[in-house]
């Protein structure tokens, strides 16, 4: 007999009904409550269409069956519509967090944030999910009544807070943002549509991170292991992982590979799934929101790992860094990736009018600040492809990526 995991719905879930609503008012849609609304325009956006072009880890021609950020975009989507079914939360919020939480990564993954970041050393730097608030609330230009896509106030607390609050109540920047201060833009932003960035995010958002956490920690190790950067032997010094394993043997000891690698990430997606079930399930009996305010002043994340899960989390992670993410293979490719976005961040910086009108149109050159932020902007949008055709276009020698 199915089961089925659907939970009644959570008395501190986020309720499409009770938005508080859009930056511009617009008349409800007759068919679509007000997150499914931002599911479908994230969905129909230009910057959600070039994440079909955008590296995970791998460049984009190194083969068909590696992530690219959007194959990523959909795992993370999926594994939040199930975290939010089983824990009785708003599914549609979930998926519209999950839909845009990588629309603002540049070309060439995280090697493009870091050329980004030191290009704009001196102008606060470079912070992808400031990059995708700016694009959902500005940068996009499909709207005849304004510009980006007007999406809900929830959608747009969440997609800047789903890692917790980046201020304290005086302002003060917390957690990775304790240094040097939450984001200019942020806080600017912020000050149209508060969006009470001392708080946490809605459960919504706090499931959607998490899925973040759990896709790429079993889809990294995936692709890792179609790239032969190690093997499952070698993962299986992680505890989680190598029980995994040892069950899977036991239970089909003539397995093939294929197989054998598919099954282990199919149960570690749902130890770490149900894990996230079980924890919660005992914070909300401890904590005891009745309401998604109280999700948001509470002093810690409503929707977390276990200790004994965060500890396998950290254990994973620990293993990739230098397996995968540091491997001598990678580290080539993304030095020449962040090469190529300096060396576009340069030149449009010498000669912005190589920049397309639409993006060249208004700059200031008088004002460092604003040019080069608006540069970094109009890279930031370029799928890998695109980078590479333009860099061509400036330089004698463009590096193949491989």
């Amino acid at each position: 007999m199915a089961v089925d995991s659907r939970r009644e719905r959570a008395i501190y879930a986020s309720d499409p009904r009770q938005s508080r609503g859009r930056r511009y008012d617009e008349p409800a849609s007759p068919s679509r409550n007000a997150f499914r609304r931002d599911c479908d325009r994230i969905i129909h956006s230009a910057a959600f269409r070039r994440l079909a072009h955008k590296t995970q880890v791998f460049v984009y021609h190194e083969g068909d069956h590696y992530r690219t950020r959007l194959t990523h975009t959909l795992e993370v989507a999926q594994i939040a519509r199930s975290l939010a079914r089983a824990l009785g939360l708003d599914e549609d919020l979930a998926e519209a967090l999950a839909l845009a939480h990588d629309l603002g990564h540049p070309p060439f993954g995280h090697a493009g944030e870091r050329a980004l970041d030191e290009c704009l050393a001196g102008y606060g730097g470079f912070d992808h999910n400031v990059q995708a608030l700016r694009i959902v609330t500005d940068l996009e230009r499909r709207y005849a009544g304004f510009n980006g896509l007007n999406l809900s106030w929830e959608t747009l607390e969440g997609l800047v807070k789903h890692n917790g609050p980046l201020v304290d109540r005086s302002g003060a920047g917390v957690g990775r943002y304790a240094r040097q201060g939450a984001p200019a833009p942020i806080i600017a932003y912020s000050r149209i549509q508060d969006l009470e960035l001392w708080t946490y995010a809605s459960a919504e958002a706090q499931a959607a991170a998490l899925s973040d956490d759990i896709a790429y920690d079993t889809h990294d190790i995936d692709d890792g292991l179609r790239a032969d950067l190690f093997t499952l032997e070698d993962i299986s010094e992680v505890p989680l992982v190598g029980n995994i394993l040892n069950e899977i043997d036991a239970k089909h000891p003539r397995i093939e590979p294929a197989r054998r690698v598919h099954e282990t990430m199919r149960v570690l997606i749902t130890r770490m799934i149900e894990d996230v079930i079980g924890e919660t399930g005992r914070r909300a009996a401890m904590l005891n929101p009745r309401s998604v305010a109280e999700v948001r002043d509470a002093p810690r994340p409503l929707v977390a790992f276990s200790p004994a899960m965060e500890k396998a989390d950290r254990e994973i992670k620990a293993f990739l860094y230098p397996r995968m993410y540091r491997h001598d293979r990678v580290i080539r490719v993304m030095a020449d990736a962040e090469g190529v976005v300096r060396g576009l961040f340069a030149h449009y910086t010498q000669t912005p009018a190589d920049l397309p009108e639409e993006w060249s149109e208004g700059i200031d050159t008088s004002d460092a600040s604003s040019r080069s932020r608006r540069i970094a902007e109009y890279i930031a949008g370029m799928t890998d492809r695109y980078a590479l055709i333009e860099h061509s276009k400036y330089f004698k020698a463009t590096p193949e990526l491989r």
